[in-house]
């Protein structure tokens, strides 16, 4: 089929490409390659789809209005995988305006593409992040998201409602993926395997926040991936058993649906950098701090409807994808 996939020089956005171009899809990328982390790292991520027959990239921001439906109008894609966004909960507290744009804005002009162009299913990242304060585990889809703790989740969230807006109104079938803290080779500069793997070859200090006391669902990028075209290939319906007097988030009367998708296994901050010491064969110094704002101490998938919807539920151990990490940082950076 043919699919537009926003973000494709992102970490998620070229590993799902590689996957759909190598079972035949045409897919049309979009990514606007912002400087948010190396430009360098996304053009290499690039540089591995350019080479496919079935790939074409179009350097468009998705808060470029006009852009966007010029580019709708001429690519017509049969579905949408939308994986574009200012990620980030940290950097949502310093420049949040970027966040209304890349998150808010351009998530609009997905919507209004998909609605004037036909689109059968629009597939998109929404976050761990929307669960915010809540403290029930493990985190479920059927659990109300009303308590965000930063911007970056307030926009996931407000994603999820625009999306079934669109939903009820023009019967477009979305499907929103709750991603938890994922994480592989080529995986983002920003994130803490990457800043850990970097500070502990460089004999520098890591920073441990909460003084250690986290925990993650850590999801490997392969597990997402095969949850991404799962869900891309399974249009969303209108849940049959759905209830308005009792509503659950998860499903709707229109064809809406949000899945988690994670390794439903979280574990201990100390462990994860244990084994990160583990593959490098070095211990890291630690630097214990505080809770971060808008971050959270814990994380937990509940999977259960990714799995009922899909036959598929992560499953990567942690200390598999923490070595094909190290082996692919020392073989991109020659360390």
């Amino acid at each position: 089929m043919k699919i537009l996939l926003t973000g494709a020089a992102g970490f998620i956005g070229m590993t799902t490409t590689l996957r759909l171009l190598a079972r035949g899809d045409e897919v049309v990328g979009v990514d606007n390659l912002n400087d948010y982390y190396s430009v360098q790292l996304k053009r290499d991520r690039l540089a591995r789809l350019q080479p496919h027959a079935g790939f074409r990239i179009h350097q468009l921001d998705v808060a470029d209005r006009a852009g966007m439906a010029q580019l709708f109008a001429q690519e017509r894609p049969q579905r949408v995988i939308h994986l574009a966004a200012q990620a980030g909960v940290r950097y949502s507290l310093q420049n949040p305006h970027a966040y209304v744009d890349a998150n808010l804005v351009g998530f609009m002009n997905i919507l209004e593409g998909c609605r004037h162009h036909g689109v059968e299913h629009l597939t998109y990242a929404s976050s761990s992040s929307v669960y915010g304060g809540n403290t029930k585990m493990p985190f479920s889809v059927h659990d109300s998201v009303d308590h965000p703790v930063s911007l970056y989740a307030a926009t996931k969230k407000a994603n999820e409602l625009m999306a079934h807006t669109y939903s009820h109104l023009f019967g477009l079938p979305t499907t929103g993926l709750r991603f938890f803290t994922v994480y592989g080779p080529w995986g983002r500069p920003d994130m803490a395997l990457f800043l850990f793997t970097k500070a502990i070859l460089e004999g520098k200090p890591i920073d441990v926040f909460n003084h250690g006391k986290m925990q993650r669902d850590f999801t490997y990028i392969d597990d997402i991936v095969e949850g991404v075209i799962r869900v891309n290939d399974r249009v969303a319906t209108p849940g049959e058993t759905y209830n308005p007097g009792a509503p659950d988030p998860a499903t709707s009367t229109a064809p809406y649906r949000v899945f988690n998708i994670g390794n439903h296994s979280p574990v201990p901050l100390m462990d994860f950098i244990g084994e990160i010491e583990r593959a490098i064969g070095r211990e890291a110094q630690k630097n214990f701090l505080p809770l971060q704002d808008g971050d959270v101490p814990a994380t937990y998938a509940d999977v259960q409807a990714l799995e009922d919807w899909t036959g598929f539920k992560p499953g990567t151990p942690l200390r598999t994808g923490i070595e094909r990490f190290v082996d692919w940082y020392r073989g991109y950076y020659g360390v």
